[in-house]
Order: structure tokens, then C-alpha cells, then sequence
């Protein structure tokens, strides 16, 4: 083969997964701009953009012996579990639950750069189109920045967690333009942006903590962006049509919830799983973690008038109605500040309780 000569089948990862999809791609002719919303948040977008490789201090020592996050957080702290454990079977305990944590992120964030890129694709707005391609540079650099933090300072990767991957699937192959925001701008990056804010209030290695700070402020425009497209467009949805979106935010809720328990973790680790399954779904200090997780999503969905009694019913079952009353992502965003300041540390826990 001729030197620098580039195959097809040289382009191909050594593992993906091909997920088939059919939507119509929107080419507009009228390129009116009607939403004064969504180009402010354009504006912010472009505004918003740093680079992973010049904005963060890569030269940064990431100390094996230090936890991530305080021990005190693990469900199986102060029981017989860990009490058996030694000093350094409980910090490896941290630095896998890290190392899944972020993995979970990563592939999250590539659904995120693809379910984007169809958005731009489908939606059938100028404003939507020129905002979404912003998003996909986000969804990229998110890509790149937990990439190159795994395989560089933890050199740990776990593969995409099942209930994550099902939900992903069902987000990309659904032909219509509206799950697609709804999927993931209000139920996958809503619980992302929770998340981030969690580990940003938490987290004790400085680049980490970084790479957090950023990745909130990148996140809580996608939310938005979710928000804003399709509270209009639910407004003129028929009941039955509405009645399926609620369901599917039920189940994709309760996928998510299931998803946070870090089964392989224990599996890896050796442990007992079953057993620290049990701790985990019951353990109070979880509970409350997956039920805050759920503090953006509750209040968006009502926003857009998906809070229907059934759903309702479902989110008491899962503990998170409370919620309903924070304000929605979009009224956030355009505070002051660029619509952070609900996210202190401390703010979602005092509504969870």
C-alpha cells in the first residue's frame, strides 16, 4: 500500500455498534429568524467555547492514594463490608467508582454528539439548526476532555453501562425530531447537568473539578436549548400524543435511576454484588443522590405540560416530585450569572428534603 494512502476499513473503530434510524432531514428555504430566545442562546454558545487541550492544566498530578470524592458518600461506608476492607482496597473502591462514573459521562457524551447532529439535521427551525451545530462542538469537546482524562490520569475505561446504552438506542433510532430533544436534552442532560453539579460540590482532585466547571456551563445551555425548542411545539400536541411522551419520560426515568448503582464496579472488585446492590438501592445517602439527579428534569417536563397524573404518580414512586416547584432550565439560563445560581452546593439537596 502506498505510504499515507487511507482505506475505508482503515477508519472503522475496532468496536462500534450501528444503530439503524429513519427521519426526514428539514432544508429550509425560510430563514426568518422567530425565535428571539434561541438566538440569544446562539449567541451565548459561541461566546461559551474553550479549548480542552490550552484551557486545562493537563501537567496535573492525579494522586493515586487520595480519593476522588469523600469515602463518607459510599453506600457501603460504616458497614461490615467496608469494615472488612483496608486502606487501599477502599480507596481502589473510589477510584473505580470514579473511573465508572466518568466512563458513564463519556459514552453519554458521544450519544449526545450524535442525537445533536440529528437534531441539526431534522428540526425544522433556522434558530434550532444554527444553535444545535454549536452543541455538537460542545458534545465533541466533552468527548475528547473524558477521553483524554480516563485513558491519561485514571487509564481505566468501563464499557457503556446497559440501561444507559438501551436508552441511548431509543433516542437515535426514533424517526421523529421531538424524542430526540426530549430524550436527550431533557431527560439524559438533565440528570447529566444534576450530576455535574453534585461532583463539581464534591470532587477533591483539582482537574477533575475543572473539567466539571466546564462542562456545567456547557450543559446547562443543552438543557435549555430543550426547554425552549419544545414547549411551543407540546403546546399544540393532541392528549394521546402527549400521554406517550409522559410515558416514555416514565420509563426512561426509571432506566436511568437503574443505571446508577454501579453493579459492575462490584462485579470487578470482587465483592459480593447482590449484597452491595441491596446497600446501594436502600442505602439513605444513594437514595437521596438519585433522587437529586432527577432536580432538573421534574421541573422542565412540567414545563412543558408532560406532568400528567400519570406521570405524576410516577414521579412520587420515584421520590422526586418535590422537584416540580425549582425553576425551569430556561428560566435559569438568562438570570444573571448565565443560570448557575441555584446551583450551589447545598440548594438541590434542602428541596430533596
Amino acid at each position: 500500500m502506498a505510504k499515507g494512502k487511507t482505506t475505508e476499513r482503515s477508519l472503522h473503530a475496532r468496536a462500534f455498534d450501528s444503530i439503524e434510524h429513519t427521519y426526514s432531514t428539514s432544508f429550509l428555504e425560510d430563514y426568518s429568524h422567530m425565535r428571539g430566545d434561541l438566538a440569544r442562546l446562539y449567541s451565548m454558545a459561541k461566546e461559551g467555547q474553550w479549548n480542552v487541550e490550552s484551557y486545562l492544566d493537563w501537567s496535573t498530578d492525579v494522586d493515586a492514594d487520595k480519593p476522588f470524592m469523600p469515602v463518607e458518600q459510599s453506600a457501603l461506608y460504616g458497614t461490615p463490608h467496608w469494615n472488612k476492607m483496608t486502606k487501599a482496597e477502599r480507596i481502589r473502591l473510589n477510584h473505580e467508582f470514579m473511573a465508572w462514573t466518568l466512563s458513564q459521562f463519556l459514552h453519554g457524551e458521544q450519544g449526545a454528539l450524535l442525537a445533536s447532529a440529528q437534531i441539526v439535521d431534522a428540526v425544522p427551525n433556522i434558530d434550532a439548526k444554527l444553535y444545535g451545530a454549536t452543541q455538537v462542538v460542545d458534545e465533541a469537546r466533552h468527548v475528547e476532555v473524558y477521553d483524554r482524562y480516563l485513558h491519561t490520569k485514571l487509564e481505566i475505561v468501563y464499557p457503556v453501562n446497559p440501561e444507559l446504552k438501551t436508552l441511548l438506542d431509543q433516542i437515535l433510532s426514533d424517526s421523529r425530531w421531538d424524542m430526540k430533544y426530549l430524550g436527550m436534552q431533557i431527560m439524559v442532560e438533565g440528570l447529566a447537568l444534576a450530576a455535574f453539579q453534585v461532583m463539581r460540590d464534591n470532587v477533591q482532585e483539582p482537574l477533575i473539578a475543572e473539567i466539571t466547571r466546564m462542562v456545567l456551563k456547557d450543559e446547562a445551555r443543552h438543557v435549555a436549548f430543550g426547554v425552549l425548542s419544545l414547549k411551543d411545539y407540546y403546546a399544540e400536541l393532541t392528549e394521546s400524543e402527549i400521554n406517550e411522551r409522559a410515558e416514555f419520560t416514565y420509563e426512561a426515568s426509571r432506566l436511568m435511576r437503574d443505571r446508577l448503582l454501579g453493579r459492575e464496579v462490584y462485579e470487578k472488585m470482587g465483592m459480593d454484588v447482590d449484597a452491595c446492590m441491596d446497600l446501594e438501592f436502600n442505602d439513605p445517602r444513594s437514595r437521596e443522590f438519585r433522587q437529586i439527579l432527577f432536580a432538573k428534569i421534574v421541573p422542565n417536563v412540567k414545563k412543558l405540560g408532560l406532568l400528567t397524573p400519570e406521570l405524576r404518580r410516577g414521579f412520587e414512586e420515584l421520590g422526586v416530585i418535590a422537584f416540580e416547584h425549582l425553576p425551569s432550565s430556561d428560566e435559569e439560563l438568562f438570570e444573571p450569572g448565565g443560570g448557575l445560581e441555584d446551583l450551589k452546593e447545598g440548594s438541590l439537596e434542602a428541596v430533596a428534603n
